[in-house]
């Protein structure tokens, strides 16, 4: 193995990018495969968990790493895409280890931060050291840091009832929330709620909206009630409907008195309705304007950071009140409208109001015939009396028309990818 350093520590490869010999990425680096043998032998390493196209995650064995170089990692041969599967026999380095509390050769405790792994004579990877904090005494909230080997400290072949996710999240700061979700399918429960434990509710709530139904359940489940319900009033109010309508209903009423009242309200509306049909799968919270606000205005509100691309796509123009359900429906602005009109220009003026919009009963495929006949990505749903109840994007009608595991399957239709050799 060529251009590769004696000692690389973990957390500096994790996410960077994998390539082929020509150049060409293949995916990115998620994690670390071992064998932990024992406290005192020094775990092998396996392979790699590599991330490629789909956000599916594979096996690559260390034999087909050419490089391991700063800032990328070079692969060689053919790369088998079959959906990673840990073995009983095999550790995760960096979703399990990190964050172990340990105990050092002196009865001193610390938490584990950092990993590394080394080559030796014969070429094959070795993790050989583990960096620690040291625990705090008295008012100290963290005593000295420790680079020490494998050998130096105990704990880390046995299974932690409270271990903490503060070092692991670090290594997933930068991650989509989908990206994330698909790393933490790929984990134990009690390590997956763990994680999800440490996130904050605006980043949880990003999270859960990714994650299958059974999954969201899951990790729902171990918060303090408080806290379920300050999550969910981050989220979507169509996606925490899709949630709490998993729940039993005391559990899901107990939940909503919980929650602000608006909030609830949101979602006690969207509840209502079948899961398959436009108000089961509607958003109440669509970009809406009055028809004397200006493009500018428009334009403004559309560029805001937590707008997602699907809302940001189109303006519903409407008569006050603008929060759904609105006063008078009077019809959709298109983000290219907004540009190409002088910034004066009043939303109004532009509104478009000439297709049948659904109703919340319009079925599953009445909402997917129209998106794609008139080339939307969102749709507004109004009731009889033209008000604007609410929107459906495209994201939420694939989320039906895809099979039901496709989160995990992370399917490619492949079998393998060639990377070179």
């Amino acid at each position: 193995m060529s251009a590769t350093p004696s000692r690389i520590f973990l957390s500096r490869i994790v996410g960077q990018a994998v390539f082929d010999p020509a150049g060409d990425q293949v995916g990115k680096l998620r994690d670390v495969v071992v064998a932990v043998r024992s406290d005192r032998k020094r775990p092998r390493v396996l392979g790699l968990v590599v991330e490629v196209l789909g956000r599916r995650r594979v096996f690559l064995p260390i034999t087909r790493v050419t490089s391991l170089d700063t800032g990328q990692v070079i692969t060689t041969g053919v790369m088998n895409v079959r959906k990673f599967q840990k073995r009983s026999t095999e550790t995760l380095a960096i979703h399990e280890l990190l964050d172990r509390t340990v105990t050092l050769a002196d009865a001193r405790r610390g938490i584990v931060y950092d990993l590394s792994m080394e080559q030796d004579s014969r070429r094959d990877w070795f993790i050989t050291h583990v960096a620690v904090h040291e625990s705090g005494k008295r008012f100290r909230r963290r005593g000295p840091n420790h680079v020490l080997e494998w050998g130096d400290v105990s704990g880390l072949t046995t299974e932690e009832s409270g271990q903490g996710a503060t070092h692991l999240l670090a290594t997933m700061d930068e991650m989509r929330p989908a990206d994330l979700a698909n790393a933490l399918l790929d984990l134990q429960p009690k390590r997956r709620t763990e994680v999800a434990a440490e996130l904050g509710d605006d980043r949880l709530a990003d999270l859960l909206e990714e994650l299958p139904d059974a999954i969201q359940v899951e990790i729902l489940g171990v918060l303090d009630p408080e806290r379920a319900a300050d999550v969910l009033e981050e989220m979507d109010p169509d996606d925490a409907a899709d949630l709490l309508g998993e729940l039993p209903p005391t559990t899901s009423e107990e939940l909503l008195q919980l929650m602000e009242p608006e909030d609830a309200d949101d979602v006690r509306r969207l509840l209502v309705y079948e899961d398959r049909t436009a108000g089961g799968m509607m958003t109440t919270e669509p970009v809406i304007l009055p028809p004397d606000a200006t493009l500018a205005e428009a334009l403004a509100r559309v560029r805001e950071q937590e707008i997602g691309p699907a809302l940001a796509s189109t303006v519903y123009v409407c008569r006050p009140p603008i929060e759904t359900p609105t006063g008078r429906f009077l019809g959709v602005v298109h983000f290219q409208a907004l540009l190409r009109e002088p910034p004066s220009t009043l939303v109004g003026a532009l509104a478009d109001n000439d297709i049948e919009w659904p109703r919340p009963d319009a079925s599953l495929e009445v909402v997917a015939s129209l998106l794609a006949s008139y080339d939307m990505v969102a749709l507004p749903v109004v009731d009889d009396n033209a008000h604007l109840l609410g929107v459906v994007t495209i994201d939420d009608v694939l989320d039906h028309l895809l099979p039901e595991d496709w989160r995990e399957r992370g399917d490619l239709g492949a079998r393998e990818v060639a990377t070179g050799g």
